[in-house]
């Protein structure tokens, strides 16, 4: 795939916060391996709040700051901003003012569910962020159990302003041939509005973007492969995003993206 900018929008990338990179090395050897894939713009992604790891934001922002300077001495072309992939809790309300968005202004927020369930409080958390200024996008939901057993779930987060985020391995099949599948009816159901890395050092969890949209330019179409890249540099940016045409997946009807001619902007 050719072009001019890539944004990855998830991405363990900062060394020794979480289980993405242990040291800077590692993280070296990742930002050379995002480059030759053809990322330009990464947001750096470590675990909040889950049952292993607390990143506060003004961490992560150092964090990032220090790794970009690192990059920046060895002549590695690659912007990195800081982020989180926030775990749901009951309380993030509580805790605002330590997340840290997609984009500067919290407009758009990385929303990590458990693997094994769909929360039965999701669906109020999400009411509640999006009161407060803050879209959730739901990250890989099709590696979530829940999600898994009902695709209906993430229609119904879908319609309530959730948006929803795909990992390219599992689109690829690095996962397996299930999670495979359920990925590329999420994306004909127009259910995923973009593409992430959801890069570590682990083996089968590299870059692989580049591959990815070439197959969904393949798949689906030039015109859908643009609209996710173009959505990924909107929400990094804080501008607006909205999921359309999309369907429930047990109706078994799958809409066809309308043409939308739209002027691409990035402000970095």
């Amino acid at each position: 795939m050719s072009q001019d900018k890539l944004v990855d929008l998830h991405c363990h990338i900062l060394p020794g916060l979480d289980d993405g990179s242990p040291d800077l090395e590692h993280s070296l050897n990742l930002a050379r391996e995002a480059v030759a894939d053809g990322v330009t713009h990464i947001l750096a992604t470590p675990h909040h709040l889950d049952n292993e790891y607390v990143n506060h934001a003004t961490d992560v922002v150092k964090a990032a700051a220090d790794f970009q300077a690192q990059l920046d001495a060895r002549g590695i072309e690659l912007a990195v901003f800081p982020g989180q992939e926030v775990h749901i809790n009951g309380d993030l309300l509580q805790r605002y003012d330590d997340l840290l968005g997609i984009d500067e202004n919290k407009h758009y927020m990385l929303l990590e569910f458990p693997h094994g369930e769909v929360p039965g409080y999701a669906k109020r958390l999400i009411f509640d962020l999006r009161k407060v200024g803050t879209t959730p996008v739901i990250v890989h939901p099709e590696r979530n159990r829940g999600f898994q057993k009902n695709l209906d779930l993430l229609y119904d987060f879908i319609s309530g302003g959730a948006l929803a985020q795909l990992t390219a391995t599992s689109y690829l099949g690095g996962f397996g041939s299930r999670v495979q599948e359920i990925s590329e009816q999420l994306v004909a159901h127009n259910l995923v509005q973009i593409m992430a890395s959801d890069a570590h050092t682990l083996k089968g969890r590299k870059f692989v973007l580049g591959e990815a949209f070439d197959k969904l330019t393949k798949k689906m179409g030039s015109e859908v492969a643009q609209q996710f890249e173009l959505n990924a540099e909107n929400l990094i940016n804080g501008q607006r995003v909205v999921a359309q045409d999309f369907t429930r997946p047990s109706q078994g009807s799958i809409s066809q993206r309308k043409e939308r001619k739209k002027k691409r902007f990035f402000f970095f």
